[in-house]
């Protein structure tokens, strides 16, 4: 790849770390708080319910859809309410729910490879979920850290990768974003005219029904920088 991009935006959720572990165990907190503090709600509500109720206000108001917190807490506030309880369970429900969002198990390789390439780029990320760097513990390695909520918008809405790009005050052709999914990170970025990694954990084929492929191929963030090098 030539020249050397100015800037890399990162991915979160499966590029840093395997999100549906994260998402499982949060979930799992949030039925555990249910039991204990409003039981008879609990006996009516279990994660597949919960899905179900975000999924249908996703599609009753789409102009929103792309706000997980909102999502989330508005879901379960509706759900509250149906059954007869206080609405207000939502949101404390959803302080549970993220808490235990941001207790992530890194890949093996990428503490090390983000303080790495910090020494050499500017590094940015956006993320369409609610995960936050800064609780994470790693946001002193971003400039830049947006996501879904703040912007508006979701990946793979090329207007995403044009804002991480004026936010970094740099074009979108000197801004290389690395991300996991084929159609949110790299054909997003790819129609917005930023260059792209797939971080390809799982040995996938890349299917033409995505588009040109990527302009690396990557099994983790220690072959990326490798191949920037």
């Amino acid at each position: 790849m030539t020249p050397v991009p100015l800037a890399i935006c990162f991915d979160l959720d499966d590029t840093l770390w395997e999100v549906q572990p994260v998402l499982r165990r949060a979930e799992a907190r949030v039925q555990a708080y249910l039991e204990a503090e409003h039981p008879q709600l609990a006996q009516q509500l279990n994660p597949e319910a919960m899905f179900a109720a975000r999924r249908t206000l996703a599609a009753e108001v789409p102009e929103r859809a792309h706000d997980m917190t909102w999502l989330r807490t508005e879901a379960m506030r509706r759900l509250a309410a149906h059954h007869g309880h206080d609405p207000m369970i939502g949101d404390r429900a959803f302080e549970v729910f993220i808490a235990a969002r941001h207790e992530v198990e890194f890949y093996p390789e990428v503490a090390g490879a983000l303080t790495r390439l910090a020494g050499r780029f500017r590094l940015a990320s956006f993320s369409n979920g609610n995960a936050c760097v800064h609780r994470i513990g790693i946001g002193h390695h971003f400039e830049v850290t947006l996501n879904a909520e703040s912007v508006g918008r979701a990946k793979p809405d090329p207007e995403v990768y044009l804002t991480v790009a004026r936010a970094l005050g740099i074009s979108p052709a000197e801004l290389l974003h690395v991300g996991d999914h084929p159609e949110n990170d790299i054909r997003g970025a790819a129609e917005a005219g930023c260059r792209t990694a797939w971080v390809n954990r799982r040995g996938l084929s890349w299917s033409a029904e995505f588009g040109p492929p990527p302009d690396l191929e990557v099994t983790d963030l220690e072959s990326l920088m490798a191949q920037l090098a």
